[in-house]
């Protein structure tokens, strides 16, 4: 006899369901039965992300989104809530910078807080009223380590990650009587596509030198794979974590107490 799917009956929208984490917790949501919307910039990514899921069994849909657009985020969002109730909101949308306060343009860091602040506030309000008329709800938010520990060269992605960590308590708080909870997963580094792009393309001839570099700057080792940042995920967003709200969980390899 198969075990219950954890999340069974459960519908959650994933922004940045596309690829790399965001794409992994699609597919870990979909094999504990969630029906998932993938929500990302990216539609032909999208797209192709939820044939696979249907693929496998799941039951998913994509949905063509620039997060921190906030027309195109409430025509989004209301045509998912026009299709009956939503129970999870994973903000997983987001992207990186390389630089210091002082290298850093002026245009760069509006972006980098356009996409990983604004866009978690739009994708966040847009989700409150429904769970709160539906009787509560899970919003999970993608921080990182880089909001908890002074690292060099991420000055604006710690900023806006830093931001994250105070949204997600800030929402926990104002909405613990309303039976939303909020919670943060702050992953240290993962192994994604971005990472193998990001080497190849400044470390042409060094790449397997610079991924053992990269994975031994955790000290378990090595990176986080996505589906470990999933499975926490998972947990997170189901019934057996009701007692959890507020909380930031770093998915750190020992990096930020055993360094």
């Amino acid at each position: 006899m198969q075990a219950p799917r954890v999340l069974s009956d459960k519908t959650a929208i994933i922004t940045g369901g596309a690829s790399g984490i965001g794409l992994a917790i699609a597919r870990a949501f979909a094999r504990e039965a969630a029906a998932v919307f993938i929500v990302d910039q990216n539609e032909a990514g999208a797209t192709e992300a939820a044939r696979s899921l249907e693929a496998s069994g799941g039951t998913a849909q994509a949905i063509a989104c620039d997060v921190s657009d906030s027309a195109k985020v409430r025509a989004s969002f209301d045509s998912i809530f026009q299709r009956g109730r939503v129970h999870i909101l994973v903000n997983c949308a987001g992207i990186a910078h390389v630089g210091t306060a002082g290298s850093t343009s002026e245009e760069d860091f509006d972006r980098i807080l356009r996409i990983n602040v604004r866009g978690v506030y739009l994708c966040t309000r847009a989700v409150l009223d429904p769970m709160k008329w539906q009787g509560g709800g899970v919003i999970l938010n993608m921080a990182s380590i880089a909001g908890m520990a002074g690292l060099p060269d991420r000055f604006a992605y710690s900023t806006s990650k830093g931001a994250v960590l105070a949204m997600t308590y800030s929402v926990a708080r104002d909405y613990l009587s309303d039976g939303i909870r909020c919670n943060a997963i702050s992953p240290a580094r993962v192994h994604t596509p971005f990472v193998d792009g990001f080497v190849a393309k400044n470390y042409p001839g060094r790449e397997a030198e610079m991924m053992q570099e990269l994975g031994e700057a955790q000290p378990i080792g090595r990176m986080a794979e996505p589906d470990e940042v999933a499975s926490l995920a998972v947990w997170l967003c189901s019934d057996a974590s009701s007692f959890v709200t507020g909380a930031n969980y770093p998915l750190d390899g020992g990096f930020m107490n055993l360094r």
